[in-house]
């Protein structure tokens, strides 16, 4: 097994966040640790058309949906500013959740955006170190000491 040092843990959370893989697809090279992008007409050098359960590289499935709402929701119940927490979540109600939260964000509360930033990545980070450990690529030891090291931030 690997050591998370030897992952772009960035790389992989943004694999797991991209929810538009409808032409492409993220792959984890088992062996160098290395995130690579599969296309369909492209493979993965971006020249030879592969199928996907020709390669031997680890299918980075995105997270659903609802993994990161519950952050949008987590992190507007943990604000101390009870107006500005009651606003977000009430932006987070039906569809169009995370455009809404955004916009709320960004526009009326934006000395809150660096906090959402650090907790949001703080959460994408632990989430990469999930995957590989479900994905037997690194030990769960190891990604004990990893998300040891993505703790939540304070949230204003």
């Amino acid at each position: 097994m690997r050591d998370p040092d030897d992952f772009d843990l960035e790389e992989i959370a943004a694999a797991l966040e991209d929810q538009s893989a409808y032409d492409h697809r993220w792959l984890i090279d088992p062996a160098t640790g290395e995130v690579l992008l599969w296309t369909a007409d492209g493979g993965i050098d971006g020249k030879t058309p592969v199928d996907l359960d020709e390669l031997d590289l680890v299918l980075i499935d995105p997270a659903p949906p609802r993994v990161w709402y519950r952050d949008m929701a987590d992190f507007a119940d943990l604000l101390s500013d009870e107006g500005a927490g009651r606003r977000l979540r009430r932006a987070i109600e039906g569809k169009g959740a995370f455009r809404r939260f955004r916009g709320e964000l960004y526009e009326e509360y934006p000395r809150l955006v660096s906090a959402w930033q650090g907790f949001h990545d703080a959460r994408a980070l632990r989430r990469a170190i999930d995957f590989l450990v479900d994905n037997d690529l690194i030990a769960q030891e190891a990604a004990e000491r990893a998300r040891a090291e993505h703790l939540d931030p304070a949230v204003p």
